[in-house]
């Protein structure tokens, strides 16, 4: 069984471009044995894929307003995603997805970076960058996921 990472975001509007850029980063240089996918802002759309992989673990990136400090990194139970009201720019939310694909993936685990600034044409913030960067080195560490702090 394969190990699937999923992007989450759009590249057009500032920090919520923390997904594409950690599938791109991972696409030039791979970090442990993940399959990355980038889901861009509708990886519903992905759903199949993933599923056709079977995956152990589904770990899942993506930009989430929490109200901490720009850049931080929290670990999320997923299961936790519909009740709280997390901000995101996506046409669904990521609970249908987690919910669509629970059958499927042995262990979800997401993985939100918080954002300073969300808007069409911005560039992404240094925190965001550096957060980004943070979450790629923990990639091949096969619990490295696991090891950032619980929302």
């Amino acid at each position: 069984m394969s190990d699937v990472l999923l992007c989450v975001g759009n590249s057009m509007m500032g920090d919520d471009g923390a997904g594409p850029l950690l599938a791109e980063m991972c696409q030039r240089a791979p970090q442990g044995a993940w399959i990355v996918i980038d889901g861009g802002s509708a990886p519903e759309n992905d759903i199949v894929a993933i599923r056709e992989q079977r995956p152990a673990r589904l770990a899942i990136v993506d930009a989430t307003d929490m109200g901490l400090e720009p850049g931080a990194i929290r670990r999320i139970d997923p299961a936790d995603i519909a009740d709280m009201f997390l901000m995101t720019t996506h046409s669904m939310p990521l609970s249908y997805l987690v919910d669509q694909l629970k059958e499927d993936v042995g262990e979800v685990i997401f993985i939100g970076i918080q954002p300073d600034i969300v808007g069409f044409y911005y560039p992404m913030t240094p925190a965001v960058n550096a957060a980004v960067e943070t979450v790629y080195q923990r990639l091949a560490d096969r619990d490295g996921l696991a090891q950032f702090d619980a929302l």
